[in-house]
């Protein structure tokens, strides 16, 4: 209840105990310091997805579900990479600090017996919520717990044996995006390991009842794609991750009725105007036109022709001394 008056006197919510809904959120019920960050350039947020992700932030916090000062919003029609690619977004009024960067968007999957849903690395044009479809879905999300998790070692730079620990952070959603949890959907930093073998090293408190850790060549996919998740780049995550110890929101752009309805548009060649959907318009080139694949067309699709067996318990990974 104090953070909510603070807030109040801050400008942030223009009555006290009532939050804004997208429908009824304007531009000028933002503040004017946050309304200077909105436009199409580098590291500006576009109006519309300032003004749901503000609105679904007011809306939390009011009711009490979330406490951090900050909220977070991702605008997924803007490119990945380049001067254009900073399309995370951190914003803290109470501090008054606006801060974009880059961040991956969900592959997609080109399954044997199906359409190919699969995403370049610099424009999305397949996004979807079906199980394992490794696909971005738009809308609302509350941050969850964070979880480390130890991913193996790696030889860095100066030859030296690094344990890889990476952070998750689970986001839970409603609507479209209700299913997050199940589909493991969070954000992390875009590192991982390949080429994994296993070694010896039974001091290791990681390592296995034979004595053998996982070790593997470290890859930095930042600005890259995922399996959905949202991924920074390592410097970026150490900033960002410290800031969801406390539950948030993160509006992502676009949701279902925004890309049917530019789906719509395209096809029956409407010239684009201010009161149609937005969608980045150089990634709107170069896909064509977007599609929502729910998962109620893909699901079945995904589950007929999944080709990755459910992994047997088996025995502990060996390795030689």
């Amino acid at each position: 209840m104090h953070l909510v008056r603070s807030l109040c006197l801050a400008g942030m919510i223009a009555v006290c105990g009532t939050a804004a809904s997208p429908a009824k959120e304007q531009p000028s019920g933002i503040p004017a310091w946050l309304r200077s960050h909105i436009g199409d350039g580098e590291g500006q947020i576009a109006q519309v997805v300032l003004q749901r992700a503000r609105a679904l932030y007011l809306k939390k916090l009011a009711a009490g579900v979330v406490k951090s000062p900050c909220y977070f919003a991702m605008d997924a029609t803007r490119p990945n990479g380049g001067k254009m690619g900073k399309r995370f977004y951190t914003i803290c009024e109470a501090d008054r600090s606006f801060r974009a960067v880059a961040t991956g968007h969900g592959s997609g999957r080109k399954v044997k017996g199906a359409p190919n849903f699969t995403n370049g690395r610099e424009c999305v044009k397949n996004f979807g919520n079906a199980l394992d479809s490794h696909l971005t879905t738009g809308g609302p999300y509350v941050t969850a717990e964070t979880r480390t998790s130890f991913k193996g070692y790696y030889r860095n730079g100066a030859k030296q044996d690094v344990a890889l620990m990476r952070s998750f952070v689970q986001f839970e959603g409603e609507g479209e995006t209700a299913n997050a949890r199940e589909r493991v959907i969070g954000g992390h930093p875009a590192v991982l390991l390949r080429k994994i073998r296993y070694r010896w090293m039974p001091h290791s408190p990681h390592a296995n009842v034979n004595g053998c850790v996982p070790f593997g060549t470290l890859e930095d996919y930042a600005g890259g794609r995922s399996n959905g998740c949202t991924t920074w780049s390592r410097p970026d995550a150490e900033k960002i991750i410290p800031l969801l110890k406390d539950p948030t929101t993160l509006y992502i752009y676009p949701e279902a009725e925004d890309i049917k309805a530019v789906a719509q548009d395209i096809s029956a060649r409407r010239r684009h105007s201010p009161n149609r959907p937005y969608w980045n318009a150089s990634c709107l080139k170069q896909i064509g036109a977007p599609k929502f694949w729910s998962r109620e067309t893909l699901g079945p699709i995904l589950a007929r022709f999944h080709k990755e067996p459910e992994a047997s318990p088996g025995r502990p990974a060996t390795c030689k001394r």
